[in-house]
C-alpha cells in the first residue's frame, strides 16, 4: 500500500464518519430550534449510508491508510443498532482504533453493548456543570447528571473516556475551571474546544471566541501544568498534564493556533457525502458511486483523485469576512 498524500503533502489517516444527522439535543451553537424546530426535516432512512455500505467504504478507506475512524452524528447513540455497526468495523484488518463522539445522554443504556462490539473509546460532549446552564445550552431539559452517569458507566464497562467542553464568551468560560477540577478528580481527559463558525446558524463571531490562551491562563491560576508532546502526526488537541498526575487537558485550537498543516482527516457525511474539512462547502457523492455498478477498485480511485486534489487550508486562511460570507455544511450534517 502506497500512502496517498494531498497537494500540500498530508497523508490520508483518520476517518470520521457521521451516522445520522439526527440529535437528542438543540445546542444553540449547534442546532438551534429555531432553525432545527419541529418542522425540520431529517434524512428519511433510505438516504442514510447503511451498515454495509459504511462497512465497505471503511475498508476502501483503511486500504488506502486510514487507521482510525471516529463515528459521529447528529447524536450517533440515535442511530439504531449501532454496535451492529460497531461490530463489522472492528473485523477490518489494519483499522487501529474506533472512536465515538456522543453528547452522552443514551451512553449509560449502551455502553455495554457498545465495548462488547469492540469500541475503545468515546469522546462525550459536556459543556457545563452548572444544571440550570446545560439545559439552557442544550435546550433540551437534559440535566448533566444523565450525562455524568453515562461517563461513570462507559468508565466502568471499560471505555476509554475523554470530555470535550465547547467554550463561548458569556455563555458557559465561568464553567471552565470548575470543569476541570471535576474531571481531574475524576481522572478523566478534559479537552476544552474554542467556539468554531462551522455551519450557518451558530450566529459565530471573534468576540465569542475564548482563546486557548485565554482558558490556560484561568488554569493556571489553580492548577500546576506541564506541557506533553504529540503522540502522532495530525494529532489536534495541545496537550497538558497535571504535574504529578496522569490525567491531562488539552485545547482544541482551530482559531487561536490552526493545525491545518498536519491535518490528516477525511469525512463521511451520514448521506455519503465525503469532505475533506469540516469548513467545506461542497462534497463528493459516495453513496451514488456505492449504490451503482461501480468496482471497490473504482471508488478506490475516487478517493485517491479526490484527496490528491485536496487544498484545504480554512483555519489558516478565516478572516471575520470570510466566516460570515462563505457558506459552510453544519456540524450536525458533517459531523465534528
Amino acid at each position: 500500500m502506497s500512502v496517498i498524500t494531498d497537494k500540500f503533502g498530508r497523508p490520508l489517516k483518520d476517518l470520521r464518519i457521521s451516522v445520522i444527522d439526527r440529535c437528542n439535543f438543540r445546542c444553540t451553537y449547534c442546532m438551534p430550534k429555531e432553525i432545527f424546530g419541529r418542522d425540520f426535516v431529517f434524512m428519511p432512512r433510505e438516504q442514510l449510508l447503511s451498515f454495509e455500505e459504511i462497512e465497505r467504504l471503511a475498508k476502501i478507506f483503511v486500504d488506502l491508510g486510514v487507521r482510525k475512524i471516529r463515528l459521529t452524528g447528529g447524536e450517533p447513540l440515535m442511530r439504531r443498532d449501532l454496535p451492529t455497526l460497531i461490530s463489522k468495523l472492528t473485523k477490518i484488518d489494519q483499522l487501529e482504533d474506533i472512536g465515538l463522539t456522543t453528547n452522552g445522554s443514551l451512553l449509560g443504556h449502551l455502553a455495554e453493548k457498545l465495548k462488547e462490539a469492540g469500541l475503545k473509546r468515546v469522546n462525550v460532549s459536556l459543556d457545563a456543570l452548572d444544571d440550570e446552564l446545560f439545559k439552557s445550552i442544550n435546550d433540551s431539559g437534559v440535566g448533566p447528571e444523565r450525562v455524568l452517569k453515562g461517563i461513570q458507566k462507559a468508565k466502568e464497562v471499560g471505555l476509554e473516556v475523554k470530555v470535550n467542553m465547547v467554550v463561548k464568551k458569556g455563555m458557559n468560560d465561568h464553567q471552565v475551571v470548575p470543569m476541570a477540577a471535576y474531571f481531574k478528580e475524576q481522572g478523566i481527559i478534559l479537552r476544552y474546544i474554542e467556539f468554531m463558525d462551522v455551519g450557518q446558524t451558530n450566529s459565530w463571531d471573534f468576540s465569542k471566541v475564548i482563546t486557548k490562551k485565554q482558558i490556560y491562563e484561568q488554569l493556571n491560576e489553580q492548577f500546576d501544568l506541564e506541557p506533553v508532546d504529540p503522540d502522532y502526526l495530525g494529532e489536534v488537541a495541545k496537550r497538558y498534564r497535571y504535574v504529578g498526575t496522569n490525567t491531562e487537558v488539552g485545547f482544541i485550537t482551530s482559531v487561536s493556533e490552526s493545525f491545518c498543516s498536519t491535518c490528516t482527516r477525511a469525512r463521511i457525511a451520514a448521506d455519503g457525502k465525503m469532505y475533506t474539512c469540516l469548513f467545506a462547502e461542497n462534497g463528493f457523492d459516495f453513496r451514488e458511486l456505492l449504490r451503482s455498478d461501480k468496482s471497490d477498485l473504482e471508488i478506490k480511485d475516487e478517493v485517491i483523485r479526490i484527496w490528491n486534489n485536496r487544498t484545504d487550508r480554512y483555519s489558516d486562511e478565516r478572516t471575520e469576512e470570510s466566516a460570515k460570507s462563505r457558506s459552510k455544511i453544519e456540524m450536525s450534517y458533517i459531523g465534528g
